[in-house]
């Protein structure tokens, strides 16, 4: 082999090298890549005072203080149906203010990355809320903790156990946005 063609080998091996050790970083949420030069960067708000409430721009460009966006949940005036587009309206404001992607985990971790365990400190469901259970989870109308299950960084596919209480069953009242 030519010196030339060991050169880039070698460069190629430390490149991946590079990757394996990134990537993992990468899904944990330790890391964030860099923003290309093309995207300006939006600086992150600062984390308020306990005292005050937090405003986050949502897509649609209303702002919304992010703990109000829960308070329709589970409320008589609505349905399973209403409680699920809101769930997935705090998942939208979620991403828009993080700029990370989906929560991960288990409900009682995604819920609490959604009630200011997350990066900002930002809260979109206070912790009182009536929809949270004893055990830190995101529950329907029937006190049953949602399925959520991520299809991707952007996409959130959330269930509601139904009536029934049990997960899988028919009565099952799914949003896949």
């Amino acid at each position: 082999m030519t010196p030339r063609r060991i050169g880039l080998g070698a460069a190629l091996l430390a490149l991946i090298a590079a990757l394996c050790l990134l990537v993992p970083r990468l899904e944990m949420g330790l890391e964030r890549p860099a923003v290309p030069a093309a995207q300006p960067r939006l600086p992150a708000p600062a984390t308020p005072p306990a005292s005050q409430p937090v405003s986050v721009r949502i897509p649609d460009g209303n702002a919304e203080e992010p703990s109000r966006l829960a308070d329709g949940l589970n409320s008589p005036t609505g349905d399973v149906h209403s409680d699920l587009r809101l769930v997935n309206e705090i998942f939208v404001a979620y991403r828009a203010a993080t700029h990370s992607g989906n929560p991960v985990g288990e409900n009682a971790e995604i819920s609490a990355a959604l009630m200011g365990r997350n990066r900002l400190g930002f809260a979109f469901i206070p912790k009182d809320c009536p929809a949270i259970n004893s055990k830190g989870e995101l529950c329907d109308r029937w006190g049953t903790p949602y399925f959520f299950h991520q299809i991707s960084g952007e996409q959130m596919e959330i269930r509601s156990a139904g009536p029934d209480h049990e997960l899988w069953t028919a009565d099952d009242q799914i949003l896949t946005p």
